[in-house]
């Protein structure tokens, strides 16, 4: 017999629950990840750069035009004041990538501090992953305002965290063991052109999977809404022992 105090939840309920968790999980991984808008920003100067050098070879106009686009970029967003943190990463990764092609003076080096990123990032979600603190799950964490409380108070959501990580690092070693042959074997414009045909599709596999990993996962604990409600209680406990008695 159901408890009055505690009805049972409805099949509709479950629904709008579901909903509003799949609705939070997308808007916070649009928000960690950038969105189309964090896409374009991290595809275009690597496409200006070898649509460019494969047209002139010239490295130093194509390096030149890269690092213009991704400042560009940049300044566009504190015009706007919007979140600048993909876009000077953008620009952070063409500018080693000018400066390696630039000191080699081979083209195939501007992509090289970008291969390593990503070689040194798969390795990050594997080797956190297996040490019990997923990556995903420390960027996330601040995004779901459930900081870390999922190490120890949420053990599915941390088995998600670990899922999604397992996920990206693989994804990213897959997309490794295709770039780092090309780079040895091919020229600049076909090195070129495979990485940025790569840049997206194994990015948004990784980002579904994440998702769908989070979606089906505990909802996060709500840490600052913790300390919010233990604060006024706090505060409530102090006025109610100044009060005079009778």
């Amino acid at each position: 017999m159901a408890s009055v105090d505690k009805p049972t939840p409805t099949t509709n309920d479950q629904q709008d629950t579901d909903t509003d968790t799949k609705t939070v999980t997308e808007a916070a991984l649009f928000e960690a990840f950038g969105g189309v808008r964090g896409m374009v920003e991290t595809v275009l100067p690597g496409l200006l750069f070898v649509t460019i050098y494969t047209i002139n070879k010239d490295l130093h106009i194509s390096a030149i035009a890269a690092l213009a686009t991704a400042l560009v970029l940049v300044a566009v967003r504190l015009v706007r004041r919007d979140t600048v943190k993909h876009a000077f990463s953008g620009v952070f990764g063409v500018a080693f990538g000018v400066v390696f092609a630039m000191m080699t003076g081979n083209a195939k080096d501007f992509y090289l501090p970008g291969m390593l990123y990503t070689l040194g990032l798969a390795m990050a979600y594997i080797v956190t992953t297996l040490a019990g603190v997923p990556l995903i799950g420390l960027m996330l964490g601040p995004v779901f305002k459930e900081n870390l409380s999922w190490r120890t108070r949420n053990p599915g959501r941390k088995k998600a965290y670990a899922k999604a990580s397992w996920a990206w690092g693989l994804i990213l070693l897959a997309k490794c063991a295709i770039l780092f042959p090309l780079y040895w074997w091919a020229d600049t414009t076909q090195l070129g052109w495979v990485l940025v045909t790569l840049k997206i599709p194994p990015f948004l596999l990784a980002v579904y999977l994440t998702w769908v990993f989070l979606a089906k996962a505990p909802p996060p604990i709500d840490v600052f809404a913790e300390m919010e409600a233990e604060e006024r209680a706090e505060e409530a406990r102090k006025a109610a022992a100044q009060q005079p008695e009778g």
